[in-house]
């Protein structure tokens, strides 16, 4: 695995939460929350990135991502890049380092990159200059840290701690990157309790995720539960997405008023987005007054903010922004 870590304990890269340490995913959180603001307030800005340049390579689909990136930039005061796979020179046959060499020459210090096939952002991370940094937007279904630390900071800001937690993810496991990053970072920080819950052909691997409990009736997974994650069914990685009857899977994994009050009173309902109502999750929860889900997208920016701010201004401490 490419070294996230400069010789100093700085971070330079964000490919994974695997791995980093409880100090190092605390104190991301602890940055992000500065730049947290209630909606409708005024968003925060600042001049800490300005001369950085970030580019966003994206050669998948997305929209909060790549806007909450591109706002967090914008609003250190960073040059921001857009590149969409559509136009990009790699539709053209130039390979990925070729691009990344390209705009290294034109001055980019830090790539944000999504990409569908897994190892891309750490092949990145290993050619870039030492001044270079590589976040991940999104791998495959490997990794989405900076998902991964929004959905903590958004179960902290709810409820104040990590100990003692039992959190529920519930849904297309075996095919989802925030999931494996929700693990990864509330692991870390100390849950008491992971609940993997889904059909068995949405579970991922034996080999995965272990030390976590998993669950193939949502009743028991959902039963006492502080926290639900729902997980979008992710139709585009399914190879015979016909064999998912929608309203089916609503009827035996759907989370409804009913179902959720099976959790903890104050339990907390979280969603990555884009939300399948009708089939993942119903409208009243989605809407409902237990659902973070808007927290979740507020604290997007923030968490990028931070991890922005982290890398470039350390490289820029360094002598070469």
């Amino acid at each position: 695995m490419t070294a996230q870590l400069r010789a100093d304990g700085t971070l330079r890269h964000l490919l994974t939460l695997e791995g980093l340490s409880r100090k190092d995913i605390t104190l991301l959180l602890d940055r992000a929350q500065q730049f947290v603001r209630p909606i409708g307030a005024r968003a925060p800005t600042s001049r800490a990135l300005e001369g950085v340049t970030v580019a966003n390579l994206f050669t998948e689909p997305s929209t909060r991502t790549r806007v909450s990136f591109e706002l967090a930039a914008g609003r250190l005061g960073a040059r921001v890049v857009n590149l969409e796979v559509q136009l990009s020179s790699r539709v053209k046959g130039e390979s990925m380092l070729d691009t990344i060499f390209t705009l290294e020459a034109l001055h980019v210090d830090v790539f944000v990159i999504r990409d569908a096939e897994a190892g891309v952002p750490a092949l990145v991370a290993a050619h870039v200059a030492p001044h270079v940094s590589v976040l991940s937007a999104g791998e495959g279904s490997v990794a989405h840290p900076t998902q991964g630390l929004l959905d903590a900071l958004t179960i902290r800001q709810r409820k104040r701690r990590f100990d003692g937690l039992v959190v529920a993810i519930v849904g297309d496991i075996r095919h989802s990157r925030v999931a494996r990053s929700a693990c990864h970072a509330l692991a870390t920080l100390g849950v008491a309790e992971l609940r993997l819950v889904a059909p068995p052909a949405l579970l991922p691997g034996a080999d995965e995720l272990g030390g976590c409990t998993r669950h193939t009736d949502i009743e028991a997974g959902l039963a006492g539960a502080d926290v639900v994650m729902m997980l979008r069914i992710q139709r585009e990685r399914m190879l015979d997405e016909a064999q998912l009857d929608g309203a089916a899977y609503f009827e035996s994994f759907g989370l409804t008023p009913g179902r959720l009050r099976l959790a903890k009173p104050d339990a907390i309902v979280l969603h990555p987005q884009p939300m399948n109502r009708g089939v993942e999750i119903a409208s009243e929860v989605a809407d409902g007054p237990q659902s973070a889900i808007r927290d979740q997208v507020r604290n997007g920016v923030a968490v990028r903010m931070a991890v922005l701010a982290t890398v470039a201004r350390a490289g820029a401490e360094g002598g070469s922004a």
